[in-house]
């Protein structure tokens, strides 16, 4: 299949920011523990996790805040604009993590840097997603919209390998004091050196045809367009939201919050849920572009379906086997079996998402529905279930949670019209013609 250039250049300035984004997020997961010790110091260190962790799901407070303020300047100003915007807000909050001095340097001013670097990450990480799952599906030619639409999530796992790679890297090459005084700050540092080059890649770009066509329009005012985006595509928002619930909980519980409990609970070294999550991450992103043609083919439905079944089918098996016998070599046996599920479910998600929305109010309705779902559960997810094992003793509700996400996920997969052009296509299609580079 060939690419046009000007396509070629919008999937890679969509998975860089977007790798980006996620990265300094994923990295403050994982170092959760690291971060606690020297921003949140407490005699209990499960009382500084847990403050850790609730810094972690702070961000997800503004994010639709900052879905709706950088979604609506999407539908108004641009894609280019908005992903320009959130790539450099994530590069300022990005240096504020790297540089921040301990609680032991400055005391109270540290953490509270550290909450302020997180909320802006919050803000900016809010209009990333639907602003570049915009672009990417209005570039793409109609019969490959889901492969288009799924390198936003191939970004996202990108980020999670390279997370994951230097939190090994780091985790194991490293003696704990040097690890605890000044280690845990170079994925932070590394992650700076990403932030310049996606800004310069995404200032180059144009605007796809279907935005432009729908551009030459009357803008509305911000009121007008949320007015609008509630009266015509209410029924999409509450199925973007369900759909959107299943995803990030899977993701936060079984990829963000897999160090902590891995350690904390499974008693395995620190550097082995990063051994393992490089690997699975590896195989979602080669799997991912996959089943987004697979969901140009099949549909959307039927890809997404297969997921959250299996998903519902193999949590709590697998989990049980896991805790009876916690190794490095069960943890990674798990660990790619939900891989390939999580695969199949986001490999056409994105687009599925944006196929439920016009082209005149897509990134708004991509930015509320996604934030806040994200906001509501998976922000919340690891602290959730790190509370909740506290409470209960039960070392099962990782398991339990995303379980119970997943039958969310699938009674609003029932609910969502079928929207790949094999199988009748979105409503909103005659919007999204593409240009005939691409034909």
């Amino acid at each position: 299949m060939t690419i046009p250039a000007q396509h070629r250049r919008a999937i890679v300035a969509a998975t860089i920011g977007n790798a980006f984004e996620w990265y300094d997020f994923i990295v403050f997961g994982f170092l959760s523990v690291v971060i606690a010790r020297q921003f949140f110091p407490a005699t209990d260190p499960s009382v500084a996790t847990l403050f850790a962790t609730a810094t972690f799901a702070s961000a997800f407070l503004v994010r639709p805040l900052g879905g709706i303020l950088l979604g609506i300047y999407a539908d108004r100003a641009g894609r280019k604009a908005a992903l320009s915007l959130v790539i450099l807000l994530m590069t300022v909050s990005s240096a504020i993590m790297a540089f921040t001095p301990s609680y032991a340097s400055i005391g109270v001013a540290a953490p509270v840097l550290i909450v302020f670097a997180r909320l802006l990450q919050g803000l900016s990480a809010g209009g990333e997603f639907g602003s570049s799952t915009s672009m990417l599906i209005e570039y793409a030619p109609r019969m490959r919209r889901g492969y288009y639409g799924s390198w936003q999530n191939f970004g996202q796992f990108c980020a999670a390998v390279v997370a994951a790679g230097m939190g090994a890297l780091v985790t194991r090459g490293l003696p704990a004091a040097s690890l605890d005084a000044w280690g845990w700050r170079l994925p932070f540092l590394f992650g700076l050196l990403i932030g310049p080059v996606g800004f310069y890649i995404r200032t180059r770009l144009h605007e796809a045809p279907a935005y432009t066509a729908a551009a030459r329009e009357a803008q509305p005012r911000a009121s007008a367009l949320l007015r609008d985006l509630w009266i015509n595509n209410r029924a999409s928002l509450v199925i973007a939201f369900g759909l959107t619930v299943f995803g990030s909980v899977a993701q936060y519980v079984l990829n963000v919050y897999l160090p902590i409990y891995s350690v904390q609970q499974l008693k395995l070294r620190v550097d082995a849920p990063f051994i393992v999550l490089m690997f699975t991450g590896a195989a979602r992103m080669a799997l991912i572009p996959l089943f987004g043609l697979l969901s140009d083919r099949v549909g959307r439905k039927p890809v997404m379906a297969v997921s959250m079944v299996g998903y519902i089918l193999t949590l709590y098996p697998l989990f049980a086997w896991l805790i009876a016998g916690p190794s490095l070599g069960r943890l990674l046996a798990v660990e790619t079996v939900f891989a390939v599920l999580m695969a199949a479910a986001l490999g056409p998600a994105s687009t599925a998402l944006a196929e439920l929305f016009p082209t005149r109010t897509r990134a708004t309705g991509l930015s509320i529905s996604y934030n806040l779902a994200t906001t509501l559960f998976g922000g919340i997810a690891p602290f959730a279930v790190a509370w909740l094992i506290g409470v209960t003793g039960n070392k099962m509700m990782p398991a339990l949670f995303v379980t119970t996400a997943a039958v969310v996920g699938v009674l609003a997969l029932l609910a969502m019209p079928e929207t790949a052009p094999c199988a009748g296509g979105s409503p909103y299609d005659d919007a999204l013609k593409p240009d005939a580079t691409a034909r």
